[in-house]
C-alpha cells in the first residue's frame, strides 16, 4: 500500500514534468508577405538571417517546415541560403476565396534540440 500513495502523490508531478520535456519549445513568430502566383523557387524571406541562425545549424539541425492540415508544400527552405522559397504556384483565390485576408500558417522545425518556430504567409492579390 504504501508503494500505491507515494505513486498517486508522485503522479501529477511525473505527468508535468514529462510534458514539459517532451514539449517542443515554441519560440517568436515570423511573418512574411509576397504575391500570389509566384514561380516555384522564388524567395519569400530568409529565415536564417530573420531567426539569427548560421546556414551550418539550419543544416546540422534538420531545418524543415510542417504545414498542418494539407499535403501541399507550398514552401521549403534553400539550405544553402537560409531563403524560405515556394515550391509551388499558390493561387490566393483557390486556397483562401472571397476572403479578405489570406494567411497560410506553417510551422518551421528544427531538431536536437526540437524548436518550433510559427510562420505566417500573407498572400496577396
Amino acid at each position: 500500500m504504501m508503494g500505491h500513495k507515494i505513486f498517486s502523490a508522485l503522479f501529477p508531478i511525473l505527468l508535468f514534468v514529462s510534458f514539459h520535456v517532451t514539449m517542443p519549445l515554441v519560440k517568436g513568430d515570423l511573418s512574411y508577405s509576397f504575391p500570389e502566383e509566384m514561380k516555384p523557387g522564388s524567395v519569400i524571406g530568409n529565415v536564417a538571417k530573420d531567426l539569427g541562425l548560421d546556414l551550418s545549424t539550419l543544416s546540422f539541425r534538420k531545418a524543415r517546415v510542417d504545414i498542418e492540415g494539407t499535403r501541399k508544400r507550398y514552401c521549403d527552405i534553400n539550405m544553402n541560403t537560409g531563403d524560405l522559397i515556394t515550391s509551388e504556384r499558390i493561387d490566393r483565390e483557390s486556397l483562401c476565396g472571397k476572403k479578405p485576408s489570406c494567411v497560410v500558417k506553417i510551422d518551421l522545425v528544427l531538431e536536437n534540440p526540437l524548436e518550433l518556430h510559427r510562420v505566417s504567409l500573407h498572400v496577396q492579390d
